[in-house]
């Protein structure tokens, strides 16, 4: 389980794919500290297992749901990619409940100035996830757990902080990139309670 807290933003070191699913190699070092292979590490929100370990960098095996669900088939060498460990026992809980498991990715449509370093994000929700996104909600985009400012029919709109533009993956997206998008996951569940 994660907070959506980015602790680290890491560099593909390259992507690799396979006849099914791909490897992922990231350059990093603060979510190396104790890491052992089998850690859990979220790669722009989703879960991924180490498999691999340098002193600074890890790989991971990508399955086919992960390539589906997610941004991870757009990853490019040097791509930035928001990292973050699991939420230790005992430790404050900063953000939300992320698990890590991405439902889909979120069309970003707009990232705009409102002075003092501070954005105004829009992102285009897809259709089958748009249900479980309520105002004053939290989601996870790209892993960055953020409260919905916002919303008019699919479009979600977020105030992005100086703090969270400068030491995440937002600073370097345009219009048209795809972020993956976790919802939360008592919506679901209440969903299906209901039904």
């Amino acid at each position: 389980m994660f907070t959506g807290v980015i602790q680290e933003l890491g560099r593909v070191d390259s992507f690799e794919p396979h006849q099914t699913g791909a490897r992922l190699n990231i350059q990093c070092a603060a979510v190396l500290a104790d890491v052992q292979i089998g850690a859990s590490i979220a790669v722009n929100g989703a879960c991924v297992t180490a498999v691999h370990l340098t002193e600074n960098s890890f790989s991971a095996e990508v399955s086919p749901e992960t390539l589906k669900r997610t941004n991870f088939g757009l990853l490019r060498p040097e791509s930035p990619v928001n990292l973050e460990r699991p939420l230790a026992v005992g430790a404050r809980l900063d953000g939300h409940f992320v698990l890590g498991h991405v439902d889909g990715t979120a069309e970003l449509v707009s990232l705009d100035s409102l002075g003092n370093d501070n954005w105004w994000l829009t992102v285009r929700l897809p259709h089958a996830l748009d249900r479980y996104v309520v105002s004053k909600g939290s989601i996870a985009l790209d892993g960055i757990s953020l409260t919905v400012a916002e919303l008019a029919a699919d479009l979600a709109s977020f105030t992005i902080l100086p703090h969270t533009y400068a030491h995440t993956t937002l600073h370097s997206y345009n219009s048209g990139a795809l972020l993956n998008l976790e919802v939360d996951i008592l919506a679901k569940h209440i969903e299906k309670l209901i039904r």
